[in-house]
């Protein structure tokens, strides 16, 4: 039995069994119409022509944007297409192939930049976990937020957030040997998304400022107008909660709390309750097997990278993937320091 049934089993279980007084659907409000409706393809992608959008652009924008149209799912592409072809982000893309001509190592290997785009296509999310920028050492990041390529360990973000779950559902078990990747929330509808997609080696953050913020904005901003019957949004740190005020919260719920990072997580974060009360809404606007299993204990064929086949020359990026545990510790624990700076303003 997974997770989410063995707390929906639970006799006991307040999270999940509303009340007359002072009910989950009293406390976040009336679900929407028809919540347990099948996600249905937008009005935007339904009548989207990938072709005669590609037809008209540029060479150079060709050329620029070969990564988002092979790697980018459709269902998001309509929706950001404006974004992509902007001076900004046509200036990310051109800083880009400088960065890899020049000989740098960039993360994800560019393959993985647009996954969480696979993983989660826009007519699937329920809900929305929102980063900063990937982990900077060999074979880490793959392009979901939090997430970390096997054999290396869960960083302590990450160990963090599965000491919450296991607080607020006493018989999770956190993934076999330390692990920390999590495609299968990804593939259950969760959105696991960074505000800045790349990173050189060795440099936290050194992507930042560069455009892909603009896009992922978007990103955000598409779920919360495309997602009618509603998504929860987990706002974790100042960054996260800054991405997050212009959602309309009397269609969505947005959860704020300090950041998992060792630095700020006793400020409240294992206190927060989030992941119970994300599925108590989602089961209000979706069903009773609306919410989302957090279990991550499932087939390693069933949790792999996902790995499109892509015309996008790939060589230049990770190359050297040789590493060891210690370096792997080392460089994603720097990461997430960079994540609660922010964090010290609240204090």
């Amino acid at each position: 039995m997974s997770l989410k049934r063995k707390a929906a089993a639970a006799a006991t279980d307040a999270s999940k069994k509303p009340k007359q007084n002072g009910s989950i659907t009293a406390f976040f409000g009336a679900p929407k119409p028809n919540p347990n409706a099948p996600a249905k393809q937008s009005a935007a992608a339904a009548k989207f022509d990938k072709d005669a959008w590609v037809a008209k652009l540029t060479d150079e924008q060709k050329e620029l944007l070969q990564l988002e149209l092979d790697t980018l799912h459709e269902s998001w592409l309509p929706h950001v297409k404006d974004v992509l072809l902007t001076p900004q982000f046509l200036e990310l893309k051109r800083f880009l192939k400088k960065e890899l001509n020049s000989g740098k190592t960039v993360y994800p290997p560019m393959q993985d930049v647009y996954s969480w785009s696979r993983h989660t296509p826009l007519n699937t999310v329920k809900v929305v976990i929102t980063g900063q920028d990937p982990y900077h050492g060999p074979n880490q990041a793959h392009g979901l937020c939090f997430s970390i390529r096997p054999p290396n360990p869960a960083p302590p973000s990450l160990q963090n957030i599965y000491k919450a779950l296991k607080k607020e559902y006493p018989d999770y078990q956190p993934p076999p040997n330390r692990g920390g990747l999590l495609t299968p929330w990804a593939d259950r509808g969760v959105l696991l998304i960074n505000t800045c997609l790349t990173v050189r080696r060795g440099e936290a953050n050194s992507h930042s400022g560069k455009g892909w913020e603009l896009l992922m904005q978007k990103v955000i901003d598409t779920v919360a107008k495309v997602r009618t019957n509603g998504v929860v949004f987990l706002a974790w740190g100042s960054p996260a909660q800054q991405r997050t005020k212009g959602i309309p919260v009397d269609k969505h719920l947005v959860l704020k709390s300090v950041h998992p990072s060792p630095l700020s997580a006793a400020r409240g974060f294992f206190d927060a309750g989030h992941f119970r009360k994300c599925n108590a809404w989602l089961e209000q606007r979706y069903g009773k097997d609306g919410g989302i299993d957090w279990d991550l204990n499932v087939d390693a064929e069933k949790a792999k990278v996902d790995a499109p086949k892509t015309s996008v020359d790939t060589e230049k990026t990770n190359v050297d993937t040789e590493k060891t545990s210690v370096e792997a510790e080392k460089t994603s624990d720097d990461a997430e320091k960079t994540g609660v700076d922010a964090e010290k303003t609240e204090l």
